[in-house]
C-alpha cells in the first residue's frame, strides 16, 4: 500500500526529531553539561574582554562592558556568589515549597484519587485538550505552573493509559510556550506594558500602554494554542513515543477507588472549598491587604504571594485526605510524607547548583546583554518597512529569548531600541508588544536558559531513567516551532484585517 503525503510528511519529521534526540543524548549528562557550560562562558568571556568590546545600554547610553571571570573581579566573584547563586536561585526555593504540599498530596494518596475519579470518566477525546488549555491558564499562578502542570499532566496520560511523556510534554508546552496568553489579565501584562509606557514616556507622553492593550489578540490565542498543541501532542508526539512500557507499568492505578478513598475526596474537596472561601473573603474584605494600595489585584499581594498560597492549599486538602483514609494518624506522619517528597528531588537539587552557577556567570559577564543587543542593531540596520520588519523582529526575539529566559529583562533589552523604530515607522507599541510576547513565550520551552527546563527534565526520568536534555528538546521542538508559526500567522491577520489587539488598539498610531 503506498504512503499518503501525510504519512511520508510525519516520518520525516519523525526521524529528524529522533536524530535531535540522539544527538542532544550524546552531550554529557545534564549536572556535567552545565558545568562544562560554565567551564566555557569562563574562557570566552575572557576571550572576548581582551578585544575591549562594550555596547551600549539602551534608555540609561551606559557602555557595558563584557567582564571576563578570569580576572581578579572574576575570581572573587566566582567564590563569594556560589552560595548565593545555588540558594538564591529562583526555581530552587519555588520549587521545593511547592512540593511539600503537591508531595504530600500525592504521597497520601489524594492525587491519584483525583484523577481516577474525575478525569477517567470524562471523554478520553478531551483530556488532551484541558491539559493544554489548563497548562496556558496556569501563567496566573506565575513559574508556580511550571512545577504543577507538567507533573500531573504526565500522571493523567499514564492513569489513562496514554504515555505519561507526552503528557508531561502536553503540559511543559502549555504553560511555557503558551505563557503569555490568557482569559484574563494577568501579572505579565502589566509588568510588560508598564516596561512600553515607560519607554514610549520619552517619545511621546501621550502614549500609554496599558494591561488591557494585547487582551484581545491574547483571548484568540489561547483557543488556537489549546487545539494546535492538543493536535500536536496526538497526531505528532504520542505517535512517535508509542506504547509507554517503563517501570511502574502495572494497571493498579487504573483500579477503581474504594468508598474510603472516595470519601477522603470529599473530604479534602470540601477542605479545598472553605480554603477558597477564606482566601476569597479576605481578597474581598474592605481594605484588604492581598491588594494594592488602589484596590487592584494586578499587581499584588496576593499575586506576589501566590506559591505560598496554593502550597496551604495542597497542605489543607492533602491533610483532609490523609486523616480520612487513616494514611495520617498524627503531625509526625505529615512530616514524614513531606520528607520522603523532598527525597525524590534530591536528584533536581545537585542539578539545579550547576545550572545555577552557569546562569549566573552567564549574566555577570555581559554575553547575553551584548549578543541581543549586537542582533538588535544589525536589525535596526537593515533597509525594511512594512509587516515584514515585525515579522523578522518577531523572529529575532525568539533567538534573542534561547540566551535570555526572563521575559521582562530581554523587553526592558529590546523596548527602548525597538519601541523607538517602530514609533518612527508609525507602528503602535502595543502592537510591537505582542510581536515581542509571541515570538519570547514560544522558545521558552527550548531555551538551556530555562531553569524550570531542569525541573521538567527531572520528572522526565520519573518514567524514563534514561532520558537527556535531547529527548526532553526532541519533545518540545514541535510544539516551539508550531506556537510560534500560529502566533505569526495570527498577527498577520489581526493586522491586516484591522482586528484590535485590545479596547481600541490597531497597528497604527
Amino acid at each position: 500500500m503506498s504512503q499518503t503525503t501525510e504519512e511520508k510528511q510525519n516520518k520525516g519529521m519523525t526521524r529528524f526529531l529522533n536524530a535531535i534526540e540522539r544527538a542532544g543524548n550524546k552531550l554529557p549528562e545534564p549536572f556535567m553539561l552545565f558545568v562544562y557550560l560554565a567551564a566555557i562562558t569562563i574562557v570566552f568571556s575572557w576571550i572576548i574582554s581582551l578585544f575591549g568590546v562594550t555596547v551600549e545600554e539602551p534608555g540609561t547610553g551606559e557602555e557595558v562592558a563584557i567582564k571576563s571571570l578570569i580576572s581578579g573581579e572574576g575570581l572573587e566573584y566566582i567564590l563569594t556568589s556560589m552560595l548565593d547563586n545555588f540558594t538564591g536561585f529562583a526555581p530552587l526555593g519555588l520549587v521545593l515549597a511547592m512540593m511539600l504540599g503537591i508531595g504530600l498530596a500525592d504521597k497520601v494518596g489524594l492525587l491519584e484519587t483525583a484523577i481516577k475519579s474525575t478525569i477517567l470518566k470524562a471523554p478520553k477525546s478531551l483530556v488532551t485538550y484541558a491539559i493544554i488549555f489548563v497548562g496556558i491558564m496556569g501563567n496566573l499562578a506565575s513559574d508556580a505552573a511550571f512545577v504543577i502542570v507538567p507533573p500531573l499532566a504526565a500522571m493523567v496520560f499514564y492513569t489513562i493509559g496514554r504515555h505519561p511523556l507526552a503528557g508531561l510534554a502536553a503540559g511543559f508546552a502549555g504553560v511555557g510556550s503558551g505563557f503569555t496568553a490568557n482569559f484574563i489579565i494577568t501579572g505579565t501584562d502589566a509588568l510588560l506594558s508598564g516596561i512600553s509606557t515607560e519607554v514610549m514616556e520619552g517619545l511621546d507622553s501621550n502614549i500609554v500602554v496599558t494591561p488591557v492593550d494585547n487582551w484581545y489578540f491574547m483571548i484568540a490565542s489561547v483557543v488556537l494554542l489549546a487545539v494546535a498543541g492538543a493536535l500536536t501532542t496526538e497526531k505528532l508526539i504520542e505517535p512517535r513515543l508509542g506504547k509507554y512500557e517503563g517501570e511502574g507499568g502495572d494497571e493498579t492505578s487504573l483500579k477503581e477507588s474504594t468508598d474510603l478513598e472516595l470519601r477522603g475526596l470529599r473530604n479534602s474537596a470540601i477542605a479545598g472549598l472553605v480554603y477558597l472561601v477564606i482566601l476569597v473573603t479576605a481578597i474581598a474584605w474592605p481594605n484588604s491587604a492581598l491588594r494594592s494600595e488602589d484596590g487592584g489585584l494586578v499587581p499584588s499581594p496576593f499575586l506576589d504571594g501566590i506559591v505560598p498560597i496554593i502550597l496551604f492549599f495542597f497542605i489543607a486538602i492533602g491533610i483532609a485526605y490523609g486523616v480520612t483514609v487513616k494514611e495520617i494518624k498524627s503531625s509526625r506522619d505529615i512530616s514524614g510524607f513531606m520528607g520522603e517528597a523532598m527525597k525524590d528531588m534530591s536528584g533536581f537539587i545537585v542539578l539545579i547548583f550547576a545550572a545555577a552557577q552557569f546562569i549566573a556567570y552567564f549574566d555577570w559577564t555581559n554575553i547575553g546583554t551584548w549578543i541581543a543587543l549586537s542582533g538588535a542593531n544589525l536589525l535596526q540596520s537593515m533597509d525594511m518597512t512594512g509587516l515584514p520588519i515585525v515579522v523578522g523582529f518577531s523572529i529575532l526575539t525568539a533567538f534573542m529569548n534561547l540566551l535570555i529566559f526572563s521575559g521582562s529583562a530581554q523587553w526592558a533589552l529590546e523596548a527602548p531600541i525597538f519601541l523607538q523604530m517602530f514609533y518612527y515607522l508609525d507602528y503602535h507599541p502595543a502592537f510591537i508588544q505582542v510581536a515581542y510576547r509571541i515570538a519570547d513565550s514560544s522558545t521558552n520551552i527550548i531555551t538551556p536558559m530555562n531553569p524550570y527546563i531542569i525541573v521538567v527534565l527531572a520528572f522526565m526520568r520519573e518514567y524514563n531513567k534514561k532520558a537527556g536534555l535531547g529527548t526532553l528538546i526532541s519533545l518540545m521542538l514541535p510544539y516551539s516551532i508550531i506556537f510560534f508559526v500560529i502566533w505569526i500567522i495570527l498577527l498577520l491577520v489581526f493586522a491586516i484585517f484591522g482586528i484590535p489587539f485590545g479596547p481600541g488598539i490597531g497597528v497604527n498610531l
